[in-house]
């Protein structure tokens, strides 16, 4: 059976972010996640957990040692040393945004205590400004716009990220138009 465009591109992008960006991941001792496999495997020494919907999660895999959770993260994330959201807040407006990233800031420790989310989305301006860059960034911005999602440059992130109680942030470009936001409480 082949694999959906969104399971490949996920599969492709998190092989990216292990080899390239893994030191966002070194020294967790727990992350809650939307990408836990990818992440387990790469760092066994992680409690990895996945939170998903209730009828996600009752068609989660069974045996592995990652912890599958029901819920909901406009309600409540589960505890964790780092909130991991791939590809989840363009999906939502400013006030959306803003109630997630609160919630993960309860679930999370202080910064010295290692806490911080660490969100792989678009961010608009962000790394290379080629042509190639540019027509990634003009097919993402026709894609958005088709499942009605937002984009958010810089500034856009620093709003949702402040106003959801955070202290500081950097962005680190990937691929393409695809960022790691590392947002600390």
């Amino acid at each position: 059976m082949l694999a959906s465009p969104l399971v490949a591109d996920s599969s492709f992008i998190m092989d990216i972010v292990v080899k390239e960006c893994g030191d966002v991941f070194r020294g967790l001792s727990s992350l809650v996640d939307v990408a836990a496999q990818a992440i387990y495997n790469a760092f066994p020494g992680i409690k990895c957990s996945v939170l998903d919907l209730p009828h996600i999660v009752a068609n989660a895999p069974a045996g592995t040692d990652v912890k599958y959770i029901a819920g909901d993260m406009f309600d409540s994330i589960p505890a964790g040393n780092a909130i991991f959201l791939k590809w989840v807040l363009h999906d939502w407006g400013d006030a959306e945004c803003v109630k997630i990233l609160k919630n993960c800031r309860k679930a999370i420790p202080f910064r010295e205590e290692g806490g911080k989310v660490i969100i792989l989305d678009m961010v608009v301006g962000a790394g290379s400004s080629d042509l190639k860059q540019k027509e990634t960034q003009v097919l993402f911005d026709l894609f958005i716009m088709f499942v009605n999602g937002i984009q958010r440059n810089e500034q856009g992130w620093n709003k949702i990220i402040y106003n959801a109680g955070f202290s500081d942030y950097r962005i680190i470009p990937v691929l393409g138009v695809r960022s790691i936001v590392e947002v600390y409480p």
